[in-house]
């Protein structure tokens, strides 16, 4: 999702009220599907895309995005075969492979012991063809960061590779590598440290839409400095989506949800819980990503 993006939402509104014009030539019907995708209307998005698939079995444009959507509602089994099914047609397609990895770690939550190793090294072999694939997409880092810093060293992990993926991120978007580095803070408990990273953009840039969230990110996650992480999340939700991939209202709801819990303001926070389901009707928390 980019800037495009409320009007990625107006278009799918508009989509979503008149099914019947989503139907037409095979082409249209992706555009819609893939309008609706784009604006997070997974629900709406999936049926389009089912009829697509029951025409176009092997396309890796469809299977895509039907793995994709089936992993974002926890369905790790059918999510996996459309992705296998698109990596058979499309083998070099970095997205695909990258989905993949979230597909394979998916299934290592839920294995044996033994089945998590092996899944967790086909987790990690998917993430890291994807980077190879197209290097300088800092998405693909971000699944090696995520891997690294939940998988022991025996199956690729590690924080070192975790600190190298961070680094890599930051050498490809000074402002994504700042969010990588404060989520390993965040992980070890160096809560100054997270907040630090944003604290000199909002001395330069008090309005920078991306460092306000973090802030307010960052005070859900850790406790502290709840207040602020508060008057930041609602300064942004004033703003205009900005950066290469901006948090979505929804996200920013239920990081508020989150803070207005830690103060006991539970109708506050009830309030905000309903607020994410209004902007967004599929959003999962448990999907909630790790620099959102």
């Amino acid at each position: 999702m980019r800037l495009r993006i409320l009007f990625l939402w107006a278009l799918a509104a508009v989509l979503a009220a008149a099914p019947a014009r989503a139907a037409g030539t095979p082409k249209d019907e992706l555009a819609a599907a893939v309008a609706l995708y784009e604006a997070r209307r997974y629900s709406a998005a999936r049926p389009i895309l089912e009829r697509l698939a029951a025409a176009r079995p092997d396309d890796p444009e469809v299977n895509f995005r039907l793995g994709r959507i089936a992993l974002w509602f926890g369905d790790a089994d059918r999510g996996r075969a459309y992705l296998e099914t698109a990596a058979r047609a499309a083998p070099d397609d970095a997205r695909i492979q990258d989905a993949l990895g979230d597909a394979f770690g998916m299934a290592a939550r839920h294995a044996t012991l033994l089945g998590k190793l092996w899944w967790a090294r086909k987790c990690a072999e998917a993430y890291r063809r994807a980077a190879e694939l197209d290097p300088r997409n800092p998405d693909y880092h971000w699944s090696l960061l995520r891997f690294d810093r939940e998988a022991p060293g025996f199956v690729g992990g590690g924080q070192a590779r975790a600190l190298a993926e961070a680094e890599i991120i930051r050498g490809l978007d000074p402002a994504e590598g700042r969010i990588a580095f404060a989520a390993l803070a965040l992980d070890e408990k160096r809560y100054a440290d997270a907040f630090r990273e944003f604290d000199e953009v909002l001395r330069q840039r008090p309005d920078d839409y991306e460092a306000l969230y973090q802030v307010g990110r960052c005070a859900a996650i850790s406790g502290e400095q709840v207040d602020r992480g508060i008057a930041a999340l609602r300064r942004c939700l004033t703003l205009p989506p900005a950066g290469r991939d901006p948090p979505a209202p929804a996200n920013i709801h239920y990081r508020l949800g989150n803070l207005l819990e830690r103060k006991g303001d539970g109708a506050g926070a009830r309030a905000e819980y309903a607020e994410m389901r209004r902007s967004d009707p599929d959003f999962q928390p448990e999907q909630d990503t790790l620099e959102h």
